[in-house]
């Protein structure tokens, strides 16, 4: 297990501004790399991050980690050689108080695989903090939902449903040919037609055929592998237009996923999901995708928090009543004035948090007035795998909101990770890395066959 601390230890003589980013996803990352290189490196502030995982993985990759069509191992990113290679301090543990009288935070032991402590708990020092801890899925204390429904929050998550789904596969093929048996089936019932959901089933559908190919199991893909997506709400995808969710179920139907609407989920059985409708889908492997909600631990800190148990800031993002206490991202409710609502989580908007995050901290440290975050939203997208992807791009120079799909919707979600890649590395290593990919892609199965 890497616990591993780099570019100085926290024992060393504390000089110059403090600043300690917790949380280290697509945004967390992304300011401390880019704080480290510009005060850091030239010594104007101590950069610290601080996550419970040693790696980081593009979040919005999960979904084709658990349908194997991505190998966390080839896209991680380890947390202590970014900091080495970028001039900041990592410190691994999760969070677990704030002092902010002191100007601490608590962070937690850490062990190794056998349970043998190997950094011990700390209170870090800070004199800016940053919080940035991202969301959690949330099953809405669903019965059964705990037990029987695997989130898909964690690499590790993600690649406990791949395991099982090809377990499941392979029993399934050993039951072909028993006399009590007409047409084995794995039945997958994915709970919540957000994005996560969407594009997990249309990933799913894909490794089918590849497990096929590769004689993992002798099912038809498209008939004996059954995928089911049940959303509460009255279509699929909500937080984009009907017209994108419209033309997204056309082309789930095509690849025969069952996409159900209006039906709530009442409990999650071990072979079955109930709705309240009386409907009963069966369910040899469950997903729950259906909300997110802010990690426990923010309503612990004495920090103002919403309903949904997010930090509530300023549009500075400064925490309100806090000067030297930021959020942002998914764990952080701002408001979106021109929309009259807040912030959506997506990766899009800790992006543009973190970039504005790195000018307005230099700023305060040099004395100036700080700044106001404004969100623009370009769009969405919704990836269908090898099939197909599509969504809306918006922005003055289209004059609003245009539909895109196909090809073009499939390079341009492409370009998501490419640009999230480039922020952490530039764009010469960025190129690189995606040359070495695409490389490895020609050599390997198109799916993690194990």
């Amino acid at each position: 297990m890497q616990v591993g601390v780099q570019a100085g230890a926290q024992t060393e003589a504390q000089t110059g501004h403090r600043i300690v980013v917790v949380g280290g996803g697509a945004g967390g990352l992304e300011l401390a790399t880019r704080l480290g290189d510009s005060l850091g490196k030239r010594g104007a502030a101590k950069v610290v991050l601080i996550d419970r995982a040693p790696t980081h993985i593009w979040k919005p990759l999960l979904h084709e980690v658990a349908a194997g069509s991505m190998d966390p191992n080839t896209h991680q990113l380890e947390y202590a050689a970014q900091a080495r290679w970028h001039h900041f301090e990592f410190q691994q543990g999760e969070l677990l108080g704030l002092d902010r009288v002191a100007r601490t935070v608590s962070v937690a032991a850490c062990h190794d695989e056998d349970g043998i402590e190997v950094l011990p708990a700390r209170a870090i020092a800070y004199d800016t903090l940053v919080l940035a801890i991202g969301s959690v899925t949330h099953d809405f204390g669903v019965p059964g939902a705990a037990e029987h429904a695997i989130k898909l929050d964690t690499a590790a998550q993600a690649e406990r449903f791949r395991r099982r789904l090809i377990a499941a596969c392979m029993r399934a093929e050993n039951r072909i040919g028993q006399q009590d048996v007409v047409r084995p089936t794995v039945d997958v019932a994915i709970i919540g037609a957000g994005a996560t959901g969407v594009e997990l089933s249309a990933e799913l559908r894909n490794t089918a055929y590849v497990l096929g190919a590769y004689g993992l199991h002798h099912l038809d893909p498209k008939q004996d592998v059954r995928i089911h997506i049940v959303e509460a709400g009255p279509r699929i995808l909500p937080a984009l237009s009907e017209r994108v969710s419209g033309e997204t179920t056309k082309l789930l139907r095509r690849l025969n996923i069952e996409v159900l609407t209006g039906e709530r989920v009442t409990e999650v059985r071990e072979d079955a999901v109930l709705t309240a409708s009386g409907k009963t889908v069966p369910a040899d492997l469950t997903v729950w995708a259906a909300g997110i909600t802010a990690p426990k631990v923010l309503g612990t800190l004495g920090l103002p928090v919403n309903r949904m148990g997010q930090i509530e800031v300023e549009q500075t993002l400064l925490v309100r009543g806090e000067d030297s206490i930021y959020a942002f991202g998914d764990c952080a409710s701002c408001a979106w004035p021109e929309m009259n609502t807040t912030v959506p989580p997506r990766a899009q908007a800790a992006h543009q948090q973190a970039s504005f995050l790195v000018k307005a901290i230099r700023t305060r440290l040099q004395g100036g007035e700080a700044p106001e975050f404004r969100f623009r939203d370009f769009g969405s997208l919704v990836s269908l795998g090898r099939f197909s992807a599509v969504g809306n791009l918006m922005g003055g120079l289209i004059g609003g909101s245009m539909l895109i799909e196909g090809l073009l919707a499939r390079l341009m979600y492409a370009s998501l990770y490419r640009m999230h890649v480039m922020a952490l590395h530039g764009p010469l290593r960025m190129a690189l890395d995606t040359v070495i990919h695409w490389l490895r892609n020609k050599t390997r199965p198109r799916v993690k066959l194990h």
